[in-house]
């Protein structure tokens, strides 16, 4: 039987050479190819990002918590400074002076007094309730009144070192270092000074 010869022509020649339709040019690789690079660039730039903030957001709540933790006032001892109720910042860092309202831990509670004398200094409370530090009547306008409540811890009084003596701004009704049980408050109790009312609202500001 006689081979068949199959002849090509130059027309299927040429349509051989012709780039196929659904075949990308050269241009067109080169293009997505870079396309694709730069998409993933951009991923790992987005990606550097978010994980740049989430550090960020980490360190931040860290430092808030550390330097700046929240408390709720309960009761109405420092009324009427404060209320019961009310949200408060405090710094946990810098010096603590007379004057100051600090947090602390008094077993498992926690309190907010205002620091009335610090170490060294004497404390006395004459019969009409003035406090006097070191002999000298303090100035005392975030008071209701000056309270003439009993106290048993024995006047005038040294404050020892590396402690406080607090009171509250509710002289009537508040249990402080005028009582031997609960005494005054060590450095190491102290949480930190109350620097911000944050809520209520209508009360946002500074702590006086």
């Amino acid at each position: 039987m006689p081979e068949t010869v199959q002849m090509t022509t130059s027309n299927d020649m040429k349509k051989e050479n012709e780039p196929s339709e659904n075949r990308p040019t050269s241009e067109q690789f080169e293009r997505e190819l870079r396309r694709r690079e730069l998409t993933t660039e951009a991923l790992k730039s987005i990606f550097k990002a978010v994980k740049t903030l989430i550090v960020f957001a980490a360190v931040a709540v860290l430092l808030a918590t550390l330097l700046f933790p929240t408390m709720q006032v309960q009761r109405g001892s420092m009324a009427p400074t404060l209320r019961d109720g009310e949200q408060l910042i405090l710094i946990t860092v810098g010096k603590i002076d007379r004057g100051d309202v600090v947090a602390f831990h008094l077993g498992r509670q926690t309190m907010v007094k205002r620091v009335i004398a610090v170490s060294g200094e004497w404390v006395d409370i004459n019969e009409d309730g003035y406090v006097l530090v070191d002999g000298v009547i303090l100035e005392e306008p975030y008071l209701y009144a000056h309270g003439t409540s009993r106290h048993n811890v024995e006047l005038p009084y040294q404050v020892p070192d590396n402690s406080f003596f607090v009171m509250g701004d509710n002289r009537a009704i508040s249990i402080d270092s005028r009582s031997n049980d609960f005494g005054t408050i060590h450095k190491d109790e102290i949480i930190g000074r109350a620097i911000f009312r944050i809520w209520p609202l209508s009360k946002i500001g500074p702590v006086a």
